[in-house]
């Protein structure tokens, strides 16, 4: 059993903490919103997920899972430290990463003993090495170890991706870390769940890799409706079709509107300038979300026109 603390409350760090607590471990979500943790302390979730308010009561009754705004507390008193803040896109596409920066400089300030930082939040490859300088800027004596642990969790089915996940990916430079990680998720290793054991940039790039390549798949499939539609062919054979190949999958291959959320739109638009900043042009990724844009715009163009145009 673990001291766990997961610094912010939002969508990822309440489902991470909740599904934390459902594994055994003692945990402390800690939010800078006030409002916030005085509802959860009263039983209020902020987000609706399938069985999250019932393991967020079940394990709060227990004493497994708390909340509290004292966050150089939960940081003295923890042995893995979760950081789960948002990264909003700004408008030429990068990434605004200054509540994780805050956050590695409190952990820097408040670290008393050996202790596992670990990120769940989003962020571009290289921003594990940043979080790493800050701490060691700010404390230079006492020792840590930095993990990147990124989540696949979809809406609508978090919980049950985090209690029952494809994979876990753990990237760090120490086998120490890693080992205590791998115990944090001790019953997913016992079930026989794919740990992937790597370094902190590949852990990063592979969630970029990941979301990008589904967000591919849906503006291929709606440049293949679209077709479709003036060909006279059927798109959802067509793509029913293809899922059957186990080569391609079903999965993300449903034309519609287009792929919107929190995270498509931000991680195809970060990836693309990481490409960018390291001269690498990432026409696949560009064309996926310039497809995209046109996508939604046909859609209002096709409403428009089932309405006689009346909408201007």
């Amino acid at each position: 059993m673990k001291k766990i603390t997961i610094i912010g409350t939002g969508y990822v760090g309440l489902v991470t903490g909740a599904g934390i607590s459902e594994f055994g471990h003692d945990v402390t979500c800690v939010d800078i919103d006030k409002n916030k943790i005085q509802k959860l302390n009263l039983g209020e979730i902020p987000i609706y997920e399938p069985e999250l308010e019932t393991i967020i009561k079940n394990n709060k009754s227990k004493g497994k899972l708390n909340f509290s705004t004292d966050i150089n507390k939960a940081i003295k008193n923890s042995q893995i430290i979760f950081i789960a803040v948002g990264t909003p896109m700004s408008k030429n596409g990068d990434l605004d990463l200054s509540a994780i920066k805050n956050v590695a400089k409190t952990i820097g300030a408040n670290l008393n003993s050996y202790k596992v930082i670990c990120t769940k939040s989003t962020v571009p490859v290289g921003t594990g090495k940043k979080i790493e300088e800050i701490i060691k800027s700010i404390n230079k004596s006492i020792e840590f170890d930095y993990v990147s642990n990124p989540e696949f969790l979809r809406e609508g089915a978090a919980v049950k991706d985090f209690l029952i996940p494809d994979r876990v990916v753990i990237g760090s430079s120490s086998q120490k870390a890693f080992e205590i990680m791998q115990d944090v998720y001790r019953p997913l290793y016992l079930n026989e769940t794919p740990i992937v054991n790597t370094n902190v940039e590949t852990a990063e790039m592979i969630k970029y890799a990941s979301n990008a390549f589904l967000a591919l798949k849906i503006s291929y499939i709606n440049e293949i409706a679209n077709l479709c539609e003036l060909v006279g062919a059927d798109v959802h054979v067509v793509s029913k079709t293809m899922g059957q190949d186990g080569r391609i999958s079903s999965k993300f291959l449903h034309p519609g509107p287009g792929f919107g959320g929190s995270c498509f739109p931000k991680d195809t638009m970060s990836l693309a300038n990481t490409g960018k900043k390291n001269k690498i042009k990432m026409n696949t990724v560009e064309a996926a979300i310039k497809t995209n844009n046109e996508q939604k715009l046909r859609m209002v163009d096709k409403l428009k026109s089932l309405l006689d145009n009346k909408i201007k």
